[in-house]
């Protein structure tokens, strides 16, 4: 529980060093190629239904019919003719394969594959999977996977995930996958990968300042449309080379992260807090006390401590001790360090937030994982 505390408290003071006190936002500046993708370059996915054999007694079960059928046509497709009933197999599984190919393939490259069973099969441990066609969703065959299935690390001895595997290029192309994008065009669109206003201007700016004036225009939060330089005509692949290394600094909505299960709180250092105040269980946080106010003797700014909750005339233990904060910024990093401060949880800090977040005080996003 503390290593947990201690991680809210040094990702909150890392995330806000950088924020200048004028409370300016000053984000990190990236290459273009790092936020944004050009349109007509992108992954396909393929998949297919297939076989795998030699397994070690773990296969599908008699339950399991798929297996069963598809080892029936293929037998029939070699002359021979077996019903589906007079068969027990628990050697063979029937295993869906899934592949993401980038449309820049062409035929003949390899890609990985990944194995995942379909029926009740134990473990894929040592299976081979025959020949599968990947078809992409418009139904054409684009691909097809063949080879020995890995289970990496999780093998049945470290017992693991056995049902699922990867065929490291296991697969071929068989044919180039169709794409958009021409390299006679003289036109390139780029696509932001967070669509952002602000964002898509700077980009624009960026990229009008190191070519011809005008060449770039965002259309809207997501699309900046580039035209291609006359002196890039016929290289349009050097332009976007050259476009993709321009640096430009994105710019980030104000959010925080909250992950409930492992009760990790990730704040990006412009999210702010209005004035307010916050009593959770035995917690209490002031956030926002002006300087000049007069508040009462034990809620200075920036005190942290604890006080006798009541309950039992006299009590002075730990367990009987109401503790509070009085902050006078509006960061979160002063928050979650006056949180930390007076022993509070991670799931304190967790449902805090979401108070706070719910009373329309915290400027910014709360994302909840």
């Amino acid at each position: 529980m503390k290593r947990l505390m201690l991680t809210v408290l040094v990702l909150a003071a890392v995330l806000t060093a950088a924020v200048p006190e004028t409370g300016a936002q000053e984000g990190p500046t990236v290459r273009i190629k790092d936020i944004a993708r050009i349109d007509g370059v992108r992954d396909n996915q393929l998949f297919g239904l297939g076989l795998v054999t030699g397994l070690d007694g773990t296969g599908d079960g008699a339950g399991a019919q798929a297996n069963v059928q598809m080892i029936a046509n293929m037998l029939e497709r070699f002359g021979i003719t077996v019903s589906s009933d007079d068969l027990r197999l628990r050697n063979v599984a029937a295993v869906m394969v899934t592949a993401d190919v980038p449309s820049s393939l062409r035929e003949g490259d390899r890609t990985d594959v990944t194995i995942s069973s379909v029926g009740d099969a134990r473990s894929l441990a040592g299976g081979y999977l025959l020949q599968t066609p990947l078809e992409a969703g418009n139904g054409e065959i684009y691909a097809a996977a063949q080879g020995s299935i890995s289970l990496g690390q999780d093998d049945s001895r470290r017992g693991g995930h056995t049902t699922t595997g990867t065929i490291p290029n296991g697969a071929i192309v068989e044919k180039d996958i169709p794409s958009s994008f021409r390299h006679d065009q003289d036109l390139v669109t780029l696509v932001l990968q967070r669509p952002d206003f602000s964002t898509a201007s700077r980009l624009t700016e960026a990229i009008n300042a190191a070519f011809t004036a005008n060449t770039a225009f965002a259309e809207d939060s997501a699309t900046v449309r580039v035209g291609v330089p006359s002196e890039y005509e016929g290289n349009v692949v050097g332009f976007i080379a050259a476009l993709e290394e321009l640096p430009v600094q994105p710019d980030t909505a104000a959010r925080v992260v909250v992950n409930e299960r492992t009760g990790t709180v990730v704040m990006g250092a412009s999210v702010r807090i209005a004035p307010v105040a916050v009593a959770h269980g035995g917690l209490s946080v002031r956030v926002g006390v002006s300087q000049s106010a007069e508040p009462a003797e034990s809620e200075l700014d920036g005190q942290i401590g604890s006080v006798p909750d009541g309950s039992e005339p006299g009590g002075t233990s730990a367990a009987d001790m109401d503790r509070f904060a009085v902050i006078g910024g509006s960061s979160v990093e002063e928050l979650v360090n006056a949180l930390n401060a007076i022993g509070a949880g991670p799931q304190d800090v967790i449902s805090i937030l979401q108070a706070i977040k719910a009373a329309g005080a915290l400027f910014g996003e709360l994302v909840i994982m």
